[in-house]
């Protein structure tokens, strides 16, 4: 930076670059002009032209001061005209500022404004949501103590259900009433399957042994004995055991108690002539019965080679359905020969009713002609009808009869 008089001129400026040529050139002229009285005391000769040619760089450097007044003069009109140009500029700047900062101010008024909206808005939303959350909370309390209350009653229930359970365990701990219980299930079952004229239970066989059911059907097979069964306390010492040799003594309980069962139903309920060549066991148990066809299966064959089928509840049932359809085949057999009589029967009762058909077939054509005979009747009186309403006497055709005279008749006295 370079200040002269007062002003301040960058160096970058083309106008001070010239200003500094013009000043280097007048220094050259300087250096010249002392190199040249120099070389005027070498040669003489040369002060003449030397001297010419000093006014000339007079005269140049003369209009190079000119040169320069006229560069200062330009710099100072510069120098006003940037001053000028700052000064409206900095009065435009602060014009736009001015209007700049009112857009802000009335922007910040309306989101002020807005911001006041929205959150008198959120306050009543907030109200609003405030207001349902305490009827949901009410409601939600409501149907909290509505399921407390349910829960209780299934706490009685459950504890009712516990009692009903230790019953039932006191039930299946004896084998009086674990047998009652057996047949009370097979009683269900078999009712449910079969009439009730297809089955005694408890039915007395003629060796004087009592069955738990006897079912009624037709030879062959013959009837057939179901006894129910149940070896609790092998199947309950089958599962609590826990070492190899508990899991074998309770295995072998398992089988023992189980070949009994299968020997006394073979025994006493397999009776030639009067029983069906067979028995059924009933297990009360699924349980049971899935532990023996899993892990005791020669069990189940030697049941099979002594005669005696091992059913569980759902088997039972399918097995009565089976028996089901065999005791309605013999029913349908032994109400054959009525059926064949009904049948002659409705065969005469539908040949009656061909003929009262034909019959009434006859009847309504001779209605049928009737009809027709009295409508061409009235098609013809119609006509002459219509030939005495309009006086046509003259066309009148002559009546086959005798003309009835238009006299008044005479009143007998």
């Amino acid at each position: 930076m370079i200040q002269i008089g007062g002003q301040t001129y960058a160096l970058e400026d083309p106008r001070v670059l010239i200003s500094l040529g013009v000043v280097a050139l007048v220094l050259l002229v300087l250096i010249l002009l002392i190199m040249a009285v120099r070389a005027a005391g070498r040669s003489a000769r040369l002060a003449e032209p030397l001297a010419r040619q000093m006014q000339v760089l007079g005269g140049h450097v003369q209009q190079l001061g000119m040169g320069q007044e006229q560069l200062r003069g330009g710099l100072q009109m510069v120098s006003d005209t940037q001053s000028n140009g700052q000064a409206q500029m900095i009065q435009s700047i602060e014009a736009r500022m001015a209007h700049v900062q009112q857009q802000m101010q009335d922007r910040l008024a309306d989101n002020a404004a807005r911001t006041a909206r929205n959150l008198a808005e959120m306050q009543e939303r907030m109200s609003a949501t405030l207001h349902g959350s305490s009827k949901q909370t009410t409601t939600s309390l409501t149907q909290l103590q509505e399921r407390l209350a349910a829960i209780d009653r299934a706490q009685d229930n459950i504890t009712k259900l516990s009692g009903d359970v230790l019953s039932l365990q006191d039930i299946l701990s004896n084998k009086q009433t674990r047998g009652a219980f057996g047949e009370i299930q097979l009683n269900d079952i078999v009712s449910k399957a079969l009439p009730r004229d297809s089955y005694t239970m408890q039915a007395t066989l003629s060796s004087g042994k009592r069955a738990d059911c006897l079912i009624h059907l037709p030879n062959p097979p013959g009837p057939i004995v179901i006894d129910s069964k149940f070896p609790l306390e092998a199947y309950e010492a089958l599962r609590a055991a826990k070492t190899d040799y508990e899991i074998k003594d309770a295995a072998r309980a398992m089988r023992v108690a189980v070949k009994t069962h299968i020997n006394a139903i073979s025994s006493k309920y397999i009776i030639e002539g009067e029983t069906a060549d067979g028995a059924l066991m009933f297990l009360p148990s699924e349980a049971v019965y899935a532990e023996l066809h899993a892990n005791f299966p020669e069990l189940v064959r030697e049941g099979f080679a002594a005669r005696v089928w091992i059913v569980s509840p759902t088997t039972c049932m399918a097995t009565l359905n089976t028996m089901r359809a065999i005791l309605k085949d013999a029913r349908m057999r032994e109400q054959a020969g009525a059926i064949r009589k009904t049948l002659k029967l409705l065969h005469r009762d539908v040949e009656l009713v061909v003929e009262r058909v034909g019959k009434l077939n006859t009847h309504f054509g001779q209605a049928r002609a009737d009809l027709e005979g009295l409508g061409t009747a009235a098609e013809r009186a119609g006509k002459r009808a219509a030939s005495l309403d309009n006086f046509d006497f003259e066309e009148v055709p002559e009546a086959d009869g005798p003309v009835i005279p238009l006299t008044k008749p005479v009143q007998s006295r």
